[in-house]
């Protein structure tokens, strides 16, 4: 099950934001994507091959830094390694990786 959420936009399309385990294993990624309703954004992914995809509620909704991200990325998908849940030691802070395209993923 994948954690995510989804924003409206002004003039009608969603952004979708999904955590879905990375093909790896080892950690999770964070998904997002433009499009013109959720269910087209669920579509989009499972033509990639990521079948089992859903998005149950909206706990986890992109950020607006997510948001433009994505806007301004001309495949409307992309994608990064989730940031792990904050621990207890502030002193170790990483810096956020850069947003990637899908076929990143995918290859």
């Amino acid at each position: 099950m994948a954690a995510g959420g989804f924003v409206r936009m002004p003039g009608g399309s969603v952004v979708v934001a999904l955590s879905l385990p990375a093909p790896t294993g080892e950690q999770r990624v964070r998904v997002l994507v433009h499009a013109k309703n959720r269910a087209r954004a669920l579509t989009r992914l499972r033509n990639l091959g990521l079948r089992a995809v859903y998005l149950r509620g909206n706990a986890a909704p992109p950020t607006p830094d997510e948001i433009t991200a994505v806007l301004h990325h001309p495949d409307g998908l992309i994608w990064r390694t989730a940031a792990p849940a904050p621990s207890g030691d502030l002193s170790v802070s990483r810096p956020p990786e850069l947003w990637r395209p899908i076929r990143a993923l995918l290859a």
